[in-house]
């Protein structure tokens, strides 16, 4: 029997559902667009379920991205996988949203150099600060997730111990810091839908699921509102 997994990705200003079938993605439907999430992502597992012949009830699991990132792009995609979940009677699965990015460079051989390295997604917070974490080239996570505050001297550990990759659209901003560092090599991404299914099959697999009446996203920082600007 065919397993099919929804994927949502809602974690940055790019909004993203996948459609996968036995592992393997089918389907997926991407914007990049900001605050565009909330108006685009139930068209978009509409379509993506009905282009390919098959209802909620065909699908094993429904798959999220957990966080770090924006918390009001966070908010949506799981609010939007819970309520599926909980209409479908179908499980949930949540994938963190730096190890999606580090599968992305991982399909698509961002990395330009040989033999093995270390993958650092990420993710733009305020200012010089990103939601990171390292992860070795089989895409195995080998730090905890922290907001790091980069500046020229950040990561020279790692890059004295040989080649690092720096992706996710983090990663534009500490460029100019390091780009000089023959170590040092880049690839500016945003995380997709399609980089959540290794980890989602495998957690599909092991029976391991979210509470989905009670899951929340980790933010990792608490939400600052912003100040409302004055009326003139």
């Amino acid at each position: 029997m065919d397993k099919y997994i929804l994927l949502i990705e809602t974690a940055t200003d790019a909004c993203s559902v996948a459609l996968t079938k036995n592992g393997s993605t089918i389907a997926e439907k991407y914007i990049d667009e900001p605050k565009a999430h909330a108006s685009v992502i139930g068209g978009y597992v509409t379509d993506i379920l009905k282009e390919n012949g098959i209802t909620m009830d065909d699908c094993a699991a429904v798959a999220v991205s957990k966080g770090p990132g924006s918390y009001t792009g966070l908010r949506v995609g799981v609010s939007c996988a819970k309520g599926l979940c909980y209409g479908a009677g179908k499980p949930l699965i949540s994938v963190c949203t730096l190890a999606t990015i580090t599968q992305l460079a991982l399909d698509n051989n961002l990395y330009t150099g040989t033999g093995d390295f270390l993958v650092v997604p990420m993710i733009d917070a305020r200012r010089m600060e990103v939601y990171t974490a390292n992860f070795n080239s089989k895409g195995e996570q080998l730090t905890p997730i922290e907001a790091r505050i980069l500046d020229e001297n950040s990561y020279a550990e790692e890059l004295a111990a040989g080649p690092v990759l720096f992706n996710g659209n983090g990663a534009e901003k500490f460029k100019p810091l390091v780009e000089s560092n023959p170590n040092a090599f880049f690839a500016p991404q945003q995380p997709h839908a399609n980089g959540m299914r290794v980890i989602a099959a495998a957690k599909l697999d092991a029976q391991e699921f979210e509470d989905s009446a009670y899951f929340e996203p980790f933010y990792l920082k608490d939400f600052v509102a912003g100040k409302p600007k004055k009326l003139l």
